[in-house]
């Protein structure tokens, strides 16, 4: 893969994640500034008004350290997941967002349920399992790499040992990553043709003879001129 694509990668991965941060952090800083509170935004198990938090749980977070918490994690896998799944990262969060928020929804215990950590263990199951499915050197790395930094944390995460924390969310998002995990093990994203940007230009040129339709007239021959998959045709009389 050229530089070009990579740079592009990251900028791309820079771009949509940095917006979401941005996003949730803005609309902490609106509810600090007018005094407001939106945590009846958040997700209330099987009640119909609760059921907006399937889309806005996510984007309202307890106060500063509950944000902090999950601002470094968000960027860091955010990051890794468009630069190794580029052409499915955003299928994937989509996927991991509103199945977190549904399941919670359906599932949890009756509280309202804020916070973007579902989507943090959706990711960081995600990449885990995706790099141990696709059984690719890159992915297994980042993989280990993952597994080493949140291995602990991760897995006192999912448990309902601390009072006041959405294990809950926790769950359903690992879930939800394991599960796109497994969707998408078959596609074709991190292998690329690798193709140098100075590549001289490659041309074949086939010649077809064609009978004349008449003794004593000529024939007709037929160029092809394959380059960069392109086929150019050039016909010309030959006696």
């Amino acid at each position: 893969m050229h530089i070009r694509g990579e740079k592009e990668k990251f900028r791309r991965g820079v771009r949509y994640t940095f917006s979401f941060v941005t996003l949730i952090w803005l609309i902490k800083l609106i509810e600090i500034s007018f005094n407001l509170d939106f945590g009846s935004l958040g997700i209330l198990p099987r009640t119909l008004h609760g059921s907006i938090g399937i889309f806005t749980s996510p984007l309202i977070h307890g106060g500063a350290l509950h944000l902090l918490s999950n601002t470094f994690p968000l960027i860091l896998l955010g990051l890794g997941l468009f630069y190794f799944y580029d052409r499915i990262a955003i299928a994937v969060i989509i996927l991991i967002y509103l199945m977190t928020g549904f399941w919670v929804w359906v599932a949890a215990r009756d509280a309202y349920h804020i916070g973007a950590s579902g989507i943090v263990y959706g990711l960081l199951t995600f990449l885990l399992f995706s790099g141990f499915f696709r059984k690719d050197v890159k992915t297994l790395a980042i993989s280990f790499s993952i597994l080493i930094l949140y291995g602990g944390s991760f897995f006192a995460g999912i448990l309902p040992n601390r009072p006041g924390i959405s294990w809950e969310s926790h769950l359903m998002g690992a879930v939800a990553g394991i599960f796109c995990a497994v969707y998408f093990k078959k596609s074709d994203v991190v292998k690329e043709v690798e193709e140098s940007v100075d590549q001289p230009e490659t041309k074949y040129n086939y010649t077809y003879q064609s009978k004349p339709s008449n003794p004593g007239k000529p024939g007709i021959s037929y160029h092809y001129f394959i380059k960069k998959g392109e086929i150019e045709d050039d016909v010309s009389n030959t006696c």
